[in-house]
């Protein structure tokens, strides 16, 4: 089995050093870079299973890289945790709106940001009802090739988002909560932060352009993906 990739894009020395000895024990193969034009440059190169990518560093800043890397097809699918102050919410928010797929504060728990890797890499790599194709309206979703097509065209989905459409689509007419998404496609077994549901149904909403009434708002409580509209 070839281990997984994973790339450090980070300026502070002892929080690499932190990162990689928190990770060791999982057989990854991990790299860093201390600035945004060498991680491009990197994963142009060898291009990573993961990256772990701070905001704050020189040359280019963190969500500049991610905006890069998402607006580029070859790139797009790669999973990103962001690294992030407290004190910088919107930047968190703009990152998970531009594709990053989660995010950590600073100062960060380790044991937190290992469970977290692990949490992102199984997104990509577990299929939801492999058996199941399923269609409604002008969305079409096919777990087994890990394919959406809207309106006969592909959409193209970061894991997450391909996930969180395919638990959606399967529990149609249900209400999903936040803290329920949260768990079953996040993985997360305590409500870390609801806004990362949010902020991913939004970014779903958007791709899904005028056919975005598809998901419901169920004001205080989730989502619900409907029959029709």
């Amino acid at each position: 089995m070839i281990s997984k990739r994973i790339l450090i894009v980070e300026d502070e020395p002892d929080v690499v050093d932190m990162i990689e000895i928190n990770l060791k024990s999982f057989d990854y193969q991990i790299s860093s870079v201390d600035n945004g034009a060498d991680a491009l440059l990197k994963v142009q190169h060898q291009r990573p299973d993961l990256i772990i990518l701070d905001l704050m560093i020189p040359k280019i800043s963190g969500l500049e890289v991610c905006k890069i890397l998402k607006k580029n097809a070859e790139t797009a699918t790669i999973p990103i945790i962001i690294l992030t102050a407290k004190a910088e919410e919107v930047d968190r928010i703009v990152g998970l709106e531009i594709g990053a797929d989660d995010y950590v504060t600073k100062p960060f728990s380790p044991r937190e940001l290992s469970l977290r890797v692990q949490s992102v890499l199984r997104r990509g790599t577990e299929k939801i009802s492999p058996n199941e194709k399923l269609l409604i309206g002008p969305i079409s979703l096919d777990p087994e090739r890990h394919e959406v097509l809207l309106q006969g065209k592909p959409l193209e989905l970061t894991a997450t988002e391909f996930n969180l459409l395919a638990l959606l689509m399967q529990r149609r007419g249900r209400v999903q909560s936040r803290d329920r998404l949260l768990n079953d496609v996040w993985g997360y077994e305590a409500a870390i932060d609801t806004r990362t549901v949010d902020t991913h149904v939004r970014r779903l909403r958007s791709k899904l352009g005028k056919y975005a009434d598809y998901i419901e708002t169920i004001r205080g409580v989730g989502y619900r993906f409907l029959d029709s509209l």
